[in-house]
């Protein structure tokens, strides 16, 4: 590869690291405000299907492996950071791929801000609390929005790209 050629794909994945760093800025912000706001516990009542509401999730989606030891903050740290780097490297092989390039973005922006939140505090802040009379969706945050987005465009980007082919 040529120098040139290494400056055009760096140049090229620059607006998915730029909205990556948004998803993120927006993630922590959100984040630093509910910390500063709310005591673990604490919630507001919004409406009448959603709530914002301080929860510390020391696991993983769905609070998966919360109640471990504590090895847990780690692996998934380390987990976090590998699919950053992974990801990272796919933008750059990757970024003229619009549909996939916004997917890996968001799932990055999403992953370091969790990744974040395990690092200085062992949980991840979440906040953002939907319900339907007694039932409640674990509560989540924006890093978890921007992950989940990201995935369902993966799949969609890899059918889109099934269907081409056939």
């Amino acid at each position: 590869m040529t120098k040139t050629t290494s400056t055009k794909t760096s140049g090229a994945m620059l607006p998915w690291l730029g909205l990556a760093l948004i998803l993120l800025i927006a993630d922590q912000f959100t984040k630093v405000l509910i910390l500063g706001y709310y005591r673990l516990g604490d919630a507001t009542y919004l409406t009448s299907f959603f709530n914002v509401v301080r929860v510390h999730n020391s696991g993983a989606a769905f609070s998966f492996l919360a109640s471990a030891s504590g090895w847990q903050r780690w692996f998934f740290t380390i987990i976090g950071i590998a699919a950053a780097l992974f990801i990272v490297w796919m933008l750059k092989s990757h970024s003229g791929q619009k549909l996939f390039s916004f997917a890996l973005a968001c799932i990055l922006g999403g992953a370091v801000g969790n990744v974040i939140d395990r690092s200085l505090h062992g949980y991840v802040v979440d906040f953002l609390d939907f319900h339907y009379g007694s039932w409640h969706f674990p509560a989540f945050n924006i890093a978890d929005s921007a992950i989940t987005v990201g995935a369902v465009c993966l799949i969609l980007d890899e059918l889109l790209r099934v269907r081409k082919t056939k």
